[in-house]
């Protein structure tokens, strides 16, 4: 909670001191978001790994902390205006990992992130390449890793579907994007469970899916 306290108030500096144009500083920016969501991923704060009574008494306690400081990066990446192409690919790696934390609420907030982040890219290059392949990248290791379930693609699937539907120019290959991704999270996800099974036809045909 001191360290949560501590993070909101380099956050308000931040936004007072050195965001408008003349005294932006990329740097301290750069290390608030990494800051920021390595608290936010910590192993103490995971509360779904926890027993049903310590998980209650935090709760309780503390309230949520990761939807909190979720919730204030989506707000600090949004203040960012005319900056945000600056971190972009970079940030899509940190904001990916926040959103796979297994609490809804803070996936909803945050998900919309990716296509503020498209949007960024291609009003900026005409197209969100780089954005794509950095997602795609991070999305194989977050997955293998172990992060990642059925109700982050479902999710995922359709906030951006929604959003992109709604772009004048992003409409049609926006979609395309969310369908490949989607269906690369089905063949990670699969390739995760197969895993553990010992039939080696099953493995290899997982395999030759994700390829």
């Amino acid at each position: 909670r001191v360290f949560l306290r501590a993070i909101n108030q380099y956050a308000d500096m931040l936004n007072k001191k050195f965001l408008d144009q003349a005294n932006f500083e990329l740097q301290l920016w750069n290390n608030y978001f990494h800051l920021a969501v390595a608290f936010l991923t910590q192993e103490s704060l995971q509360l779904e790994n926890f027993s049903s009574a310590k998980r209650a008494k935090i709760l309780n306690k503390y309230g949520d902390m990761r939807r909190q400081i979720g919730f204030e990066i989506r707000d600090m990446w949004y203040n960012l205006g005319q900056h945000k192409i600056k971190f972009i690919p970079e940030m899509v790696g940190p904001i990916l990992e926040m959103t796979l934390i297994p609490e809804t609420e803070l996936r909803k907030a945050t998900i919309p992130i990716f296509f503020d982040m498209m949007q960024c890219e291609f009003h900026s290059t005409r197209s969100f390449q780089m954005f794509e392949k950095e997602i795609i990248t991070k999305l194989d290791h977050e997955v293998e890793g172990g992060r990642g379930d059925e109700q982050y693609k479902v999710l995922f699937d359709k906030i951006l579907l929604e959003h992109c539907r709604k772009h004048k120019y992003l409409a049609k290959s926006g979609e395309t994007f969310v369908k490949l991704v989607v269906r690369l999270m089905e063949r990670l996800l699969d390739y995760r469970t197969i895993m553990h099974d010992e039939n080696k036809e099953n493995h290899m045909s997982c395999t030759v899916n994700v390829l």
